[in-house]
């Protein structure tokens, strides 16, 4: 039994006495602990490397104390599976040296077996639960068929993903041949995590407010929801679409057990577009932990009254950034430990 199962009440929608809290990127930069391990080891080796991977996993539930892990890892391991080349440069991020252009393209493209391509995850996952010795539950994740795809074809990080967007409309069938290619990886996948050990998964669409309301019905959203019905027998999801306000009435139709909302979407909206019943997560904009501790508490207790203490769970609407001190990063976690209704 996890001793700390806020988390996975909050997903059951139970009845809490507070909410549970934790951070999207919690594993990561603004630790001095993380940043130590980056100086001696590449991205792709610490997300390889079992024993590092835990260790980073584990890193901020020992230092800010959230109420969840998540595992340390990256959305693109799924395109390396693939076949895709995928490289981490210095000040550039995600580099795709062959990026997919063509119909002749998406044939070369593989559906892989996990355990060969991607076994090293499910040992960093057995090993994250050694080492968690079930304080906590741990969260396992995947991007978004479209946000990968958005990396596959475009080659690298982009303001608008126009590549990406032409693709589809200029090449609809081989887009849509990919995104079921990566939609039928990713399910498997997220199936082994959850066998490993995970406690819940979640789907990071990040590039999802780049497409139009119509846009997303087409090239989003379905290979998302083919996720979340495949994966709902057997665990709890999270569905995080940044930008994507427009579709959480859609979201919450679905079998998702939780919606992440960002900080661009006030709650009540959140509550009302996506029907009021299911689990929200989200939404203090990452920005402002560089807020004083104290306002910062204070806005965190506005932010749960808004939102109601149940069927919520306390997050950033978007990953920690590297710059935020390490003080104020525990000062939203404490904030929200400290909330009495």
């Amino acid at each position: 039994m996890i001793k700390n199962d806020l988390f996975l009440k909050a997903l059951n929608g139970e009845t809490v006495e507070r909410p549970p809290v934790w951070m999207m990127r919690q594993a990561g930069r603004y630790l001095p602990e993380f940043r130590a391990l980056r100086d001696k080891y590449d991205f792709f080796t610490r997300c390889r490397t079992p024993e590092l991977a835990a260790e980073i996993t584990v890193q901020p539930i020992r230092i800010v104390k959230p109420d969840a892990a998540i595992l340390f890892s990256d959305i693109l391991v799924i395109p390396q599976a693939m076949g895709i080349d995928v490289e981490m440069k210095e000040n550039v991020g995600p580099w795709l040296p062959n990026p997919i252009r063509s119909a002749e393209d998406v044939n070369n493209v593989i559906v892989p077996e996990i355990h060969e391509t991607l076994g090293y995850v499910m040992d960093a996952i057995k090993l994250t639960k050694e080492e968690l010795n079930n304080e906590v539950p741990l969260i396992g994740f995947a991007g978004s068929p479209w946000t990968i795809f958005c990396y596959a074809v475009e080659g690298k990080g982009s303001k608008s993903f126009d590549t990406a967007k032409g693709f589809c409309f200029s090449q609809p069938e081989a887009a849509h041949k990919l995104l079921q290619k990566i939609t039928d990886t990713t399910i498997a996948y997220l199936l082994e995590k959850v066998k490993a050990g995970c406690n819940a998964i979640q789907i990071f669409d990040s590039w999802g407010g780049m497409l139009s309301p119509v846009d997303y019905q087409e090239f989003s959203w379905p290979y998302i929801n083919q996720i979340v019905e495949a994966l709902a027998p057997h665990t709890k999801v999270i569905v995080f679409g940044k930008g994507c306000w427009f579709a959480l009435h859609e979201m919450g139709k679905s079998k998702a057990s939780a919606l992440g909302v960002d900080w661009t979407c006030s709650p009540r909206n959140a509550r009302y577009l996506s029907g009021g019943q299911v689990t929200l997560q989200g939404n203090f904009d990452p920005s402002r932990l560089l807020s004083p501790p104290a306002t910062i508490r204070k806005m965190v207790h506005q932010m749960i009254d808004e939102f109601g203490k149940d069927r919520y769970i306390v997050n950033l609407g978007h990953g920690i950034l590297p710059h935020i001190p390490v003080d104020h990063a525990k000062a939203f976690i404490d904030a929200v430990k400290s909330y009495n209704s």
